[in-house]
């Protein structure tokens, strides 16, 4: 088992910036993808960004693009989201996840292996 432990979400107004972190311990983090999904009241969970094992790929929602950077430590067994130019609609909790695979990353939550218990994100307007 991997066990997964986000931090840093909080209360901010539109415009601000948040950036979370994600533990993880139980598993070698080097070997697995990582990820971000999010999920708002009401609706389903939804893919956010995406980071290989070596972080040589990344991927990102388009509601995101521009705005949001994933990255990794592997010494440290964390995972980033860094959320710049935050909006009223990114609004939601956020889950970070884990996936043991080399190839691709996913963009669907039934691929995912592992998820942390999330972190609350508010952007008032």
């Amino acid at each position: 088992q991997m066990q997964l432990v986000e931090s840093g979400g909080g209360l901010v107004q539109a415009g601000g910036t948040l950036r979370l972190s994600c533990v993880a311990s139980g598993r070698t983090f080097s070997r697995y993808a990582m990820g971000w999904f999010r999920q708002a009241p009401g609706k389903e969970r939804e893919f956010v960004a995406a980071i290989s094992w070596g972080s040589g790929s990344t991927s990102y929602a388009e509601s995101v693009k521009g705005r949001f950077t994933i990255s990794r430590d592997n010494a440290k067994n964390t995972v980033y989201l860094q959320m710049n130019s935050l909006k009223p609609e990114d609004t939601a909790v956020y889950y970070c996840s884990a996936v043991d695979r080399r190839v691709g990353l996913p963009t669907s939550q039934a691929m995912w292996d592992y998820w942390g218990q999330g972190t609350q994100v508010t952007v008032s307007s």
